[in-house]
């Protein structure tokens, strides 16, 4: 079996690759296993240093890196360059705090001495996206190696040079043959991988219905997994807000990665009294993004990663519009030559409840606009969904924003007058249809250790 990576921008084979056979798989499995013997005996300073050299290869190889991103999912040069300088950077981090983090936590009992030790699982399986095909990879391979697990990895299918190319940048670091592996495997032989014995642990970020299939095979088998899955982050906009100020921000994290993140912004709920003028300015600002080769310097959108979830996507806006909403702006598949996977960047109004737009993830450059006749109504918007990423809340009263993103919105992640993001030092997914567990800052690194007892009488 192949493995093709095609190009977005006009349909052609990149590469081909040999997918790997049980056999081998298996015995990626048991070289792994071996390899995670002596891993979790290294020093912490030793596996520390590792990480600091991953960056600094990850920065001599930016640009080629950038190029594979581009080639295989349509990422603009210069935002695969941003993606490779993030995966640097969680490498700094973790390799500047990951022994703190892993340290022994001494409690305080009768005993004469007791304390809390972490400790590596072992081999995790990672099952990762192709929209961040490197950040989303490093944010698990940075505390995972750190703490002394072993790390499988199974791409998406679509970007399989991306998926080898880490294996080379840890192998030129200087990271041990066998501590961290790429398998070309299908989902079907990753259910597979799951459920071999020496596997411990999985974690996800993909669709929630692929997180539903991995929780309910990893939870019969009593193994830890950690979900990271769709969203479709709400943002209000309340009367007070700086609407210039919150409309190039709405802009910039809607239209982010060509509008393919889980913690893009898709839900924009507006106060009815600034309504029209933010649309206005916001529609002004979403017609000036620059579509295009992402191989061009000036391109700020290339096209979304494949033909297929395009086209899927196009039917989405357009039963938005048999229910009753209206298209301002694109709402298209552009007239370029080649076989394209391009979307023209959308704005959907007067979306309401019932509408694929309220309730489904638009995982494309399509901005939804609700509105709302109090902060109250915002809210009960912002809330009623399955899903419960990220959500983003705009106003001059800081205080106020600050006490409704804490308390009143279901979400992992809350901001004010930003937009979401994640960042190594803090703890980053979702609750409800959005999944579970942590990945980033000390919550993340201790997701996949055995946190031990040890007790002495």
């Amino acid at each position: 079996m192949s493995i093709q990576s095609i190009n977005p921008v006009n349909g052609q084979v990149v590469k081909s690759y040999t997918a790997h056979s049980e056999h081998e798989v298996s015995k990626k499995i048991a070289q792994a296993h071996l390899a995670w013997k002596h891993w979790r005996q290294v020093p912490l300073d030793e596996k520390a240093a590792l990480l600091m050299n991953t960056a600094a290869v990850l920065r001599v190889r930016k640009d080629a890196l950038a190029m594979t991103m581009a080639l295989e999912m349509g990422k603009p040069l210069k935002d695969g360059v941003a993606e490779v300088e993030k995966c640097a950077a969680v490498c700094e981090y973790y390799a500047q705090n990951g022994i703190a983090y892993m340290a022994d936590e001494a409690v305080h009992t009768e005993a004469r001495k007791s304390y809390i030790s972490y400790q590596p699982l072992g081999i995790v399986l990672a099952v990762m996206p192709w929209n961040f095909p490197l950040w989303q990879v490093f944010r698990f391979v940075a505390p995972g190696l750190m703490a002394g697990n072993c790390g499988l990895l199974k791409h998406a299918s679509n970007v399989p040079g991306c998926a080898l190319a880490i294996e080379e940048v840890l192998l030129e670091a200087g990271f041990p043959e066998h501590v961290f592996q790429t398998l070309l495997i299908n989902s079907k032989a990753a259910g597979k991988v799951i459920e071999h014995p020496l596997v411990r642990a999985v974690t996800l970020t993909g669709s929630t219905e692929a997180g539903r299939q991995v929780a309910a095979q990893a939870a019969g088998l009593l193994k830890k997994s950690v979900l990271e899955l769709g969203g479709s982050d709400p943002y209000l906009i309340l009367e007070d807000a700086d609407l210039e100020a919150a409309a190039e921000i709405c802009v910039q994290s809607r239209l982010i990665n060509n509008g393919q993140s889980c913690i893009a912004a898709k839900r924009f709920i507006l106060q009815k009294g600034i309504a029209g003028e933010f649309t206005e300015i916001f529609r002004a600002k979403m017609t000036a993004r620059i579509t295009g080769d992402p191989l061009a310097e000036a391109t700020q959108l290339g096209p979304m990663a494949r033909k297929d979830l395009r086209d899927e996507l196009h039917t989405q806006v357009q039963s938005n519009i048999q229910a009753g909403a209206k298209c301002i702006l694109g709402g298209e598949i552009p007239d370029y030559s080649g076989d394209h996977a391009f979307y023209t960047p959308t704005i959907l109004t007067g979306v309401r409840k019932g509408m694929p737009a309220y309730s489904e993830e638009l995982f494309g450059p399509v901005a939804s606009i609700m509105e709302a006749s109090s902060i109250a109504e915002a809210v009960d918007i912002a809330n009623d969904t399955q899903f419960g990423l990220g959500a983003a809340i705009f106003s001059r009263d800081v205080e106020k924003a600050e006490q409704i993103a804490r308390t009143q919105l279901e979400a992992g992640s809350c901001f004010v007058n930003s937009f979401v993001k994640s960042d190594p030092r803090l703890p980053f997914g979702g609750i409800k249809g959005s999944g579970y567990g942590r990945e980033l800052g000390l919550v993340g690194m201790h997701e996949f250790v055995n946190i031990k007892t040890v007790y002495v009488a």
